[in-house]
Parts: C-alpha cells; sequence; structure tokens
C-alpha cells in the first residue's frame, strides 16, 4: 500500500513539474511574441504623410505661406472654372481660358504654393501628363495640389517649387478633350489618382473656395 502510495505522489510531483514548465514556456513564449510584435511595430513602413512631413522637417524654408491659382496668376485672370468641384461628381475643376476651343493650349501652369514635386509623368488613360504636388502650410497640414491634361511637364519628381512657378503647360490629354487644365486640392496624400469623377468627395476640398481662405497665413 505504501508503495503505491509513493507511486501516485510521484506522478503527482512529476505532473507538477511539468506544468511548471509547461507555464514557464508560455511565459517565454509570451514575451518572445511582444518583442516580435514590437519589432514589427518598429520595421513598419513609412506612410506617404510620414515621409512627407519628414522632407518638410529637413527642409522647412519650402513650407508654403500660401496659395495662389494654377492659371493666370495669381487670380485666374482670363481663365474660368467650366466644370467646378463636385459637378456631375467632379473631385477638381477645369480651368479654361476665356476664349475658349484650344486657345489656352500651351498657357503656362503655375504651382499653386511652395511644394515637392511627388508625380510628373505621363499616367495614360483621361489623365494625360500629371503633375502631383505636396505642400506644408506653417501649421503643420499637409497637402496635394494635381495639375492634370499637361501638354508639358517642367519640373522633375523630387524637386521643390516656388509658387507661382511654371511647372507645366495646358494640354489636352494627348488630344482626349480640349485644352484646359483638370486642377485639384486633397487633403488626403494617401490616395491613388483614381478617376477625377466620385461620389464621395472625401479626403478632396473645392479648390476655388481653400484657395480663397488660404491666400495667405
Amino acid at each position: 500500500m505504501k508503495k503505491i502510495i509513493s507511486i501516485f505522489a510521484l506522478i503527482i510531483f512529476l505532473s507538477c513539474q511539468e506544468n511548471s514548465k509547461k507555464g514557464e514556456d508560455e511565459k517565454v513564449a509570451s514575451k518572445q511574441e511582444i518583442s516580435k510584435s514590437q519589432e514589427i511595430e518598429i520595421q513598419k513602413p513609412k506612410t506617404r504623410l510620414d515621409s512627407i512631413k519628414e522632407i518638410f522637417k529637413n527642409n522647412p524654408q519650402h513650407k508654403t505661406s500660401g496659395f495662389d491659382f494654377p492659371v493666370g496668376k495669381p487670380d485666374a485672370k482670363n481663365y474660368y472654372n467650366a466644370q467646378k468641384f463636385t459637378e456631375n461628381y467632379h473631385l477638381g475643376e477645369d480651368w479654361n481660358h476665356v476664349n475658349g476651343g484650344n486657345s489656352d493650349l500651351g498657357h503656362p501652369i503655375y504651382s499653386a504654393a511652395n511644394g515637392y514635386v511627388y508625380f510628373a509623368r505621363d499616367n495614360g488613360g483621361g489623365w494625360g501628363n500629371v503633375i502631383r504636388v505636396f505642400h506644408q502650410k506653417q501649421n503643420g497640414e499637409v497637402l496635394e495640389s494635381l495639375y492634370a491634361h499637361c501638354d508639358t511637364i517642367l519640373v522633375k519628381e523630387k524637386q521643390f517649387v516656388k509658387k507661382g512657378q511654371k511647372i507645366g503647360t495646358i494640354g489636352t490629354a494627348n488630344g482626349a478633350y480640349l485644352a484646359h487644365l483638370h486642377f485639384e486640392i486633397r487633403t488626403d496624400i494617401e490616395k491613388y489618382i483614381g478617376d477625377g469623377y466620385d461620389v464621395d468627395t472625401t479626403g478632396f476640398v473645392n479648390p476655388t473656395r481653400f484657395i480663397n481662405e488660404n491666400r495667405s497665413e
């Protein structure tokens, strides 16, 4: 009987030891998972917004103190807004010369503000040549101005530009339209180029209203 009790006690002891070891192993595994999670967090890629903020942090002289119109600078003189923001679900504005037709083909496009050229190339389709410029206001807000259907592009990607600097010329998106400038201002710079039309205007603002409200800071 004593021998049976001793064996039973040994089994209980060994079981306790195994459970204790299992508990320690689980704690170690848990710590490793936490460490791994922290490592993943540290290695998490920067967003586009993070990268642009860092660029302006290192180059604060290129922040902007205000916005002007991209044609007929600074007040869009001799131009009119042929298709306004949200009209037909339009996400930007279409700027045409008052003489109509292709009268503005080759006319200058100006950067609406100091900024950093993120994209400057032919995007194909109905976009044609597109220039995307990121801006940081003095209050830290980061925005994008987009210029599409350009006939020529006069800037390069990763280049800083000044407000009123000629960055391209008005075009037809390789013959898709009569000459005009499709112009957008985006408050969400993470967005893909998209289609230029959408019922959802999240991340886009009325360009004319924005410029009039942000002529200077």
